[in-house]
């Protein structure tokens, strides 16, 4: 349990036990729940841990920790979310701020205001949403200036001890009012579709047909908005956003959400298959023959579309599975850095070392020219371009690298110790190179593994890859998965 999630709970724990205590006392303890905190937005059930109040106190105390003048409010398709932003609107504009409120899009759009904002005063950004939890969730995430991320290390710890905070809540003055006050209409969803087209070289699509599943998410949108510029025949599936989810969680990972797409390409015989969370920060791929495409070898591809219009440039990728990137960008002319897991620390890293590109194998894609930012539309975009160039399909491209590198996919275990479990394994494997990146990483000649906790619940998260040995694989992840659950 990181130190975060420590704090959470024992404030959470003290307000409990001094429920009681006189006033003077209590006003050093919360008065609300805090369990829709995490490590690095904001994420609970409604009303029961999230609702309009709790939300107008957290976007009061995000203008009071970052002096924002002028701040971008969206919100996705959940029939929470338009309540949740008119009550930010609210406490902002109560507040003299500035608000552009620029409604039903995705993450990535609220980033774009933000970033492309900043000449016209744009101080930071809140986006309602749950991504891909299920119907009763909501949440935000938060941005500063320039779409820097606020996490617990850059202010949302602060943000979560002054919004739970009765006195300081009664200082503001506030009641939450009738209404949300007038906001700016600044926002342009073709300044948005024009950057994204500006960093794909249109001249290299070729006509293609492309099932795109949006989950009833927010994508379908942007989909429809971009149709007229591409060579692209769209088969849609779930297209339009549907807070009654009548489909389902919008959440492309679970495996029996993957059949819906899958059977979509092969029906319809289209060259490629798209999947979008509800937030559409994540896009997922399959291939023309249905094939689920997992993000690991997404990263290695972008990185070498990346390189094609910025030779010699830096690429990140996360330390859970790292080979085939590194291998390919190598090939590729790049340089290949790996950098701690989670959008906070690679976006930091990103501006530390100028990488034009950084991937995770969640299928979170982060440019350089998109404001260091994860994007769920230009990767599928610069795939393509990547597919035109190539002259080729996609299993083409993954094949021989899926069957160089065979990973294990990431397998969760649930343990009372995480650390002690770590220390075991560790012992086990003394012989490996090992790097503490995040997690325990250990390297052998012929596979390795990493090892890392969850930050949220006491879960650990393993995955294995080898090099061309499918039966060594099975070996070392069983292998793995016995000392890990024998442990606990």
């Amino acid at each position: 349990m990181n130190a975060f999630v420590q704090f959470l709970s024992f404030v959470k724990v003290a307000f409990k036990f001094f429920t009681g205590c006189d006033a003077g006392i209590k006003r050093f303890f919360v008065s609300i729940p805090l369990s829709c905190f995490t490590a690095y937005d904001i994420r609970g059930r409604v009303p029961d841990e999230l609702d309009e109040t709790i939300a107008a106190r957290i976007g009061s105390a995000f203008v009071e920790q970052f002096s924002a003048g002028r701040v971008v409010i969206g919100h996705d398709m959940r029939l929470s979310s338009r309540p949740i932003a008119e009550a930010l609107i609210t406490a902002l504009t109560n507040q003299g701020v500035e608000v552009e409120d620029i409604g039903l899009c995705g993450t990535e759009e609220v980033y774009f205001a933000v970033f492309s904002g900043e000449q016209r005063g744009v101080d930071g950004g809140i986006m309602v949403t749950a991504s891909h939890n299920p119907a009763d969730y909501n949440g935000m995430k938060l941005v500063q200036r320039g779409a820097r991320p606020v996490s617990s290390d850059s202010g949302l710890r602060e943000i979560a001890a002054r919004a739970a905070d009765d006195d300081w809540w009664a200082r503001q003055g506030k009641s939450l009012p009738l209404a949300p006050g007038d906001c700016t209409p600044a926002f342009s969803k073709s300044a948005y579709i024009q950057h994204l087209l500006s960093l794909v070289d249109i001249s290299a699509l070729r006509p293609m047909s492309l099932v795109v599943n949006s989950g009833n998410g927010c994508a379908g949108p942007v989909i429809d908005l971009l149709e007229e510029h591409l060579p692209f025949t769209f088969i849609r599936l779930n297209h339009e956003p549907d807070g009654t989810f009548p489909n389902g969680v919008p959440n492309p990972l679970l495996p029996e959400k993957r059949e819906v797409t899958a059977a979509a390409v092969r029906e319809h015989h289209a060259d490629m298959g798209i999947a979008w969370d509800g937030d559409f920060d994540r896009c997922f791929f399959y291939d023309e023959t249905g094939r689920f495409i997992e993000g690991y070898y997404i990263v290695g591809l972008l990185g070498v579309a990346m390189l094609q219009q910025h030779p010699g440039a830096t690429i990140l990728h996360d330390p859970r599975l790292i080979w085939n990137t590194r291998e390919m960008v190598s090939e590729a002319g790049g340089r290949p850095v790996m950098t701690r897991t989670g959008h906070a620390f690679i976006k930091e890293k990103m501006r530390e070392t100028n990488a034009v590109y950084g991937g995770e194998m969640s299928a979170h894609h982060y440019f350089r020219d998109f404001g260091y930012c994860d994007t769920g539309m230009l990767p599928w975009l610069l795939v393509c371009q990547l597919l035109g160039r190539e002259g080729s399909n996609l299993s083409a491209l993954v094949d021989d690298r899926m069957a160089a590198y065979p990973v294990s996919g990431e397998i969760n275990s649930r343990v009372e110790d995480p650390d002690a479990v770590i220390a075991t394994v560790e012992k086990q494997y003394a012989e490996g190179e090992k790097d503490y990146t995040d997690g325990l990483s250990v390297a052998f000649p012929g596979f390795r593994f990493n090892l890392r906790k969850s930050n949220t619940e006491p879960v650990l998260r393993l995955n294995v890859e080898t090099r061309a040995d499918p039966q060594l694989l099975q070996k070392k992840t069983e292998e793995l998965l016995v000392l890990i659950r024998g442990s606990s």
